[in-house]
């Protein structure tokens, strides 16, 4: 885990030569870039926008989140805070949900300001030379090999080199009997991106695949364990699309998975990690971007407030107060290894990438030093949550869970999904940030 800040510093400096070639998207105009005028307010905050139900619903804009981000561009497009986008999903390159949200937005965003449920990946260094099976929609190929992955297998791959074993569908069955066409390479470890578009085939292949410990030509072994290395990313249970209610999100998916694998072996699915939210580390990440915004802008003042502004109570809620929590337990204890607690109030340790003495090293580098004391969750009513009633005065007794939707391995605590604030929408979330810091941008 050493070395996460020269890979950070990388990623930055591609991005941004990147970026410098798409002319009108950044250059001058971007917020990012150019020094800082010494007549204009310095924040001392930054902000996490969720995505999926605060800016958008599905490929419509919710109208909101245009007047929003009027307020957080100066007359130049340059963002007058540091900001960036904390999304779940996961089908994607960051650049790519760059250009998106620019086009959406109507600022230029870079993909330095864009966080996916699996850009933690590129620290799993260790599984990078390994044979890995992905799983997921979209690019899953690039995907995995931009992330640094160098043997990558996909669950269309499997399905070709052995046919006979994807049943459930009597229209892609083989009309012959035929054998295997054994061409792939033994799987190691299991990546999990997101919700893919068959599951009975995902699932299905992913559980052949974990039972015969990646040796596809041979029977099930249920009883020999530990399985395969998995990882997954995204454990939304449920998104908000253009639909009146929530969606099936990947959460939905490990769900099937897990009770599929218990009821066969009579024992739990283990994850290697976790990652996207609610994980602490996915806002870990969040909070150093921030940083380096920041010291782009060669603002003087630390970042020392973050607000994650979400829709959804299990995840964006639940991830950014768990994050406040080591942040005040590391202002109280002054000591990195705080993080133990806060891994510990997940009930796993599969939410941290690796054990104690991985966790210890991961926070002895610079990247582990935050600059924030505290963050706030700002929920909104537009996506996931909607109480479709008058929005409450006092957030600390409207929002009672009875139902954990969270993820398994992450512990029900009713005081991490109160949120700090609740709001109507995005535009209301960001006045209700500037009146709270006190903050008037020119």
């Amino acid at each position: 885990m050493r070395g996460l800040l020269p890979f950070f510093r990388g990623l930055l400096t591609v991005s941004n030569r990147q970026a410098k070639r798409k002319a009108g998207i950044v250059g001058s105009r971007c917020g990012l870039c150019g020094t800082q005028s010494g007549n204009k307010p310095q924040p001392r905050f930054g902000l996490l926008f969720d995505i999926d139900g605060v800016l958008v619903r599905g490929r419509m804009l919710i109208p909101a989140a245009k007047a929003a981000f009027e307020k957080l561009v100066d007359s130049q497009g340059q963002f007058v805070v540091p900001v960036v986008f904390v999304t779940n999903a996961g089908n994607c390159l960051r650049q790519t949900k760059a250009d998106q949200l620019s086009h959406i937005l109507g600022v230029p965003i870079t993909q330095d300001q864009v966080i996916m449920s699996h850009s933690p990946l590129r620290m799993f260094k260790k599984f990078h030379e390994k044979c890995v099976l992905v799983s997921g929609q979209g690019p899953v190929l690039e995907i995995a090999k931009n992330l640094g992955f160098k043997n990558v297998i996909s669950i269309d791959m499997v399905r070709e080199s052995y046919p006979l074993l994807d049943m459930v569908d009597h229209n892609r069955r083989p009309k012959l009997p035929s054998s295997p066409i054994v061409n792939l390479p033994k799987v190691e470890a299991v990546v999990l991106f997101g919700e893919p578009i068959r599951w009975e085939t995902n699932l299905q292949l992913i559980i052949d695949v974990l039972l015969t410990h990646g040796n596809l030509n041979s029977p099930h072994q249920p009883h020999a364990l530990p399985h395969l290395p998995l990882l997954a990313c995204n454990m939304d249970l449920m998104w908000m699309a253009e639909a009146n209610s929530p969606r099936f999100g990947h959460g939905t998916f490990l769900v099937c998975l897990e009770n599929i694998f218990k009821k066969i072996t009579g024992t739990d699915l283990k994850y290697e990690a976790l990652m996207g939210k609610p994980s602490e580390l996915t806002y870990h990440f969040a909070e150093y971007l921030i940083r380096s915004q920041a010291m782009q802008r060669q603002w003087k003042l630390p970042i020392t407030s973050l607000y994650a502004i979400g829709d959804n109570l299990m995840t964006d809620i639940y991830g950014a107060n768990l994050y406040n929590r080591f942040l005040e337990e590391r202002v109280a204890r002054k000591n990195p290894k705080a993080v133990a607690k806060v891994a510990a109030a997940t009930g796993s340790s599969a939410a941290m990438p690796g054990g104690e003495e991985e966790i210890d090293s991961m926070w002895e580098n610079e990247l582990a030093l935050p600059s924030a004391t505290s963050c706030k969750s700002v929920l909104v009513c537009t996506g996931v949550y909607n109480p479709n009633a008058e929005v409450p005065s006092d957030a600390s007794r409207c929002i009672k869970e009875t139902v954990f939707h969270g993820h398994r391995d992450f512990r029900f605590d009713p005081a991490l999904v109160e949120p700090d604030h609740i709001v109507q929408d995005v535009e209301e979330a960001v006045e209700l940030i500037f009146q709270q810091e006190k903050f008037v941008p020119q």
